[in-house]
């Protein structure tokens, strides 16, 4: 028993260590910045940071009344500069017709920040395969098609970075969101695989992973009713710890970092899952 308690307390010492603070505002003031999924939820908030810390940014989402909104309120926080477009991710030819047009206005790119996601419901599976591939396209492969149109420009503008902003849900196969898990997984897939190879390239292009727990969007809140008692946490908490995350390099963060432990846990001892759905079904049939 005491040898795993040893581990344990040397595993939390490590983490503690390897996720302490080091941001330093200044490494993002100027910075050229594109954020999609911006005029809402936490990509509205990560604006609203970036803003405060004298960013150049262009956010773009689908609503072209809200993008206005947000930019507007990221100027008077102080964005050195500030652009919004629309964009359609499930059209195939929005994406790199977005980091086109921010490239163009911003004469490079420092932080491409993907955090955009399609509609999706919170229920049982309906054997819908076309919603599968349709949210595909707009919550993973339209992020490959942004990274693989900003790569080139990352890497000879500007020693710069990816940040994916990815889920709990793509680290633990949940129920009830089954075609938003698959997105998700896919896209921790992916990314991490890309991480590996720009390793072995030799790089200057850093990619961030960012696994998010419940956060209190409207959206979310909206969706997850009568479904979880979860406690959400604060959107524009994890906006900034993804800016934190990306601007200091690391490859994979967690939001609430104590989920870190429940992926971990889950790993050594997935019966647990098991355990928990049975008493699930259990409570469903009372």
């Amino acid at each position: 028993m005491k040898g795993y308690l040893s581990l344990f307390l040397l595993s939390a010492a490590l983490t503690a260590y390897m996720w302490r603070d080091t941001f330093d505002p200044e490494s993002v003031r100027g910075a050229r910045v594109l954020i999609t999924g911006a005029s809402s939820g936490i990509g509205e908030q990560m604006a609203y940071h970036y803003a405060k810390f004298g960013a150049q940014i262009i956010i773009t989402a689908r609503r072209l009344e809200a993008l206005k909104k947000v930019a507007q309120k990221c100027v008077k926080l102080g964005a050195q500069k500030m652009m919004y477009m629309t964009g359609d991710m499930s059209d195939p030819a929005d994406p790199e017709r977005v980091v086109k047009y921010a490239v163009e206005k911003l004469g490079g790119l420092d932080f491409l920040v993907l955090n955009h996601v399609g509609n999706t419901n919170v229920e049982f599976w309906n054997r819908d395969a076309d919603h599968v591939r349709s949210l595909m396209q707009v919550n993973f492969v339209s992020y490959v098609q942004m990274a693989a149109a900003a790569l080139p420009v990352l890497e000879t503008t500007s020693a710069g970075s990816i940040i994916v902003v990815s889920s709990m849900a793509g680290k633990l196969a949940s129920p009830f969101v089954a075609p938003y898990t698959s997105t998700k997984f896919a896209m921790n897939g992916f990314f991490g695989a890309l991480q590996s190879e720009l390793a072995i390239q030799k790089s200057n292009v850093s990619v961030s992973i960012l696994i998010l727990g419940l956060i209190d969007t409207e959206s979310a809140m909206n969706k997850i009713r009568g479904f979880t008692t979860m406690t959400p946490y604060p959107a524009s908490e994890a906006a900034l710890s993804i800016i934190k995350a990306g601007a200091t390099r690391q490859k994979v963060a967690f939001y609430p970092w104590f989920h870190y432990f429940t992926c971990l846990i889950n790993d050594v001892f997935p019966f647990l899952k098991d355990l928990m759905l049975a008493g699930l079904s259990m409570d469903k049939k009372d």
